[in-house]
């Protein structure tokens, strides 16, 4: 007999129905695994976890979704024994945000297999519980400097969902994901979703970095209007700021890294406030590419971090 992909709890599906609001619905996910530089998404649902009393809504069994032997989860050993395992697994929960407004929050291990069954019972989450936007959030890598503003770029399956900013992108093709393949498959059935992808200075991507969290946050307030208070990661933040600057001041290589993002920063930004059409020095979409794919070697321990 086959195991259901997704099991519900009555109980919290009872609850969600309680405190729905009437319209407006929001489930918000944040899943490990694929891209996520700075651990951007990995923080935000850190945050919204903590901060909130999570009511479980839904289970994914991950044992139908997960390649162990190409993504295995870690284990302790203590002295002479195993004390603990980090547990894949795959929820929805009920969670509110810092004014009491109730949302649905999908967190755990992206699918490695089966991604069109996964994507099938994500759509199946948002018709039972009314759900009219899913959001998502995670960190890229890019040739950014970490002294200047930190920028996102925000897609989704509608135009007209989007803020009124300019892309940074043209056309490029990158290794797809478990959540990107969600919002194009959601564009198809007409379903309203939004990811947001926090430019991360490629050379702070395997650490974890606040400010990404915390732009990622503000993003999802901007679309969705719930309140997601940053304030709790200010310290994190300012101790990550203050670790650059001394890694930094340590490294001759690293400033001279940072002054060359710096200048083709700046000389981006005035081109675009000038209105004069962009050329450069964005990477070209072959660059941007080939980021993704030694991001990904980085993560799979395939070869050295570099600067």
């Amino acid at each position: 007999m086959d195991t259901p992909l997704v099991s519900w709890s009555a109980e919290g599906v009872e609850a969600w129905a309680s405190v729905a609001p009437q319209e407006g619905a929001v489930l918000l996910h944040s899943l490990r695994g694929f891209i996520d530089a700075g651990k951007a998404g990995a923080l935000v649902a850190e945050h919204i976890l903590e901060e909130s009393e999570p009511v479980r809504i839904a289970t994914f069994d991950i044992d139908q979704l997960l390649d162990y032997r190409s993504r295995r989860p870690e284990m302790t050993f203590s002295v002479n024994q195993w004390t603990a395992y980090d547990e894949p697994h795959l929820y929805l929960d009920m969670v509110t945000d810092a004014e009491g407004r109730p949302f649905l929050f999908l967190h755990g291990f992206e699918p490695d297999v089966q991604w069109e069954a996964y994507i099938r019972g994500v759509r199946a989450i948002v018709e039972r519980l009314g759900v009219e936007l899913t959001l998502g959030t995670h960190g890229i890598p890019m040739a950014a400097p970490h002294t200047r503003p930190l920028n996102a770029t925000i897609h989704g399956t509608s135009q007209d969902l989007l803020p009124d900013s300019p892309s940074l992108f043209g056309t490029v093709t990158v290794p797809a994901s478990a959540q990107n393949l969600m919002e194009y498959r959601f564009g198809q059935w007409g379903l309203a979703a939004i990811n947001v992808a926090v430019h991360v200075p490629h050379y702070l991507a395997q650490s974890p970095y606040p400010q990404a969290a915390q732009k990622a946050m503000e993003a999802i307030e901007d679309i969705s209007g719930l309140a997601l208070s940053t304030d709790a990661l200010d310290d994190e933040a300012a101790a990550a700021a203050e670790e650059i600057t001394r890694q930094t001041a340590d490294s001759e290589e690293v400033q001279a890294l940072v002054s060359q993002l710096e200048e083709q920063y700046d000389a981006f930004m005035d081109q675009r406030e000038s209105g004069i059409e962009v050329d450069g020095p964005l990477p070209s979409a072959d660059e941007l590419g080939a980021e993704f794919e030694r991001f990904l070697q980085q993560q799979r321990g395939d070869s050295p971090p570099g600067p």
